[in-house]
């Protein structure tokens, strides 16, 4: 079985042999903050802390979106957009709003959650759960709405 940082370099091998500069220059980006995190802690990654590392570069690409748009700077949000769409490609798939909001909502009742007070606690244990497999943004949105209902 091939693991997530496996499949990361064998696209990077192919994006060099395709001569892909902008796919290769965003996945050596995201093996160089691989590499960083397992440096810094003296760790090997798995599969899960890669999709956490994906996602955080995500996060970093749409804020960069949003700054670029400001700033009238199309060429450098249609760098960003790409890059966005590259990486992706690594996260699992993502729940729909539906799912998202069951999931949430049968962890409020596991958790006895009632009210925004406990947003920490559900927050906590929701990105324990759902770690790569929903947009945090949107978890928060959805946790907030739940725990509205909640009172």
């Amino acid at each position: 079985m091939t693991t997530l940082k496996d499949r990361i370099t064998e696209d990077m091998k192919a994006a060099m042999r395709a001569k892909d500069a902008a796919r290769l220059s965003c996945i050596r980006m995201l093996l160089a903050a691989m590499k960083q995190r397992e440096v810094d802690e003296r760790i090997t990654l798995d599969d899960a802390a890669v999709v956490g590392i994906v996602d955080k570069l995500i996060k970093q690409r749409r804020d960069s979106i949003a700054a670029f748009e400001q700033a009238g700077r199309t060429d450098l949000v249609d760098k960003e957009t790409a890059e966005v769409a590259v990486l992706q490609a690594y996260l699992p798939a993502r729940l729909s709003a539906d799912e998202l909001a069951a999931t949430v909502a049968a962890l409020v009742a596991e958790l006895g959650a009632v009210g925004p007070g406990d947003m920490g606690k559900v927050m906590g244990a929701a990105k324990a759960r759902l770690a790569g497999k929903a947009d945090m943004s949107q978890l928060s949105a959805t946790v907030k709405q739940a725990l509205g209902q909640a009172k």
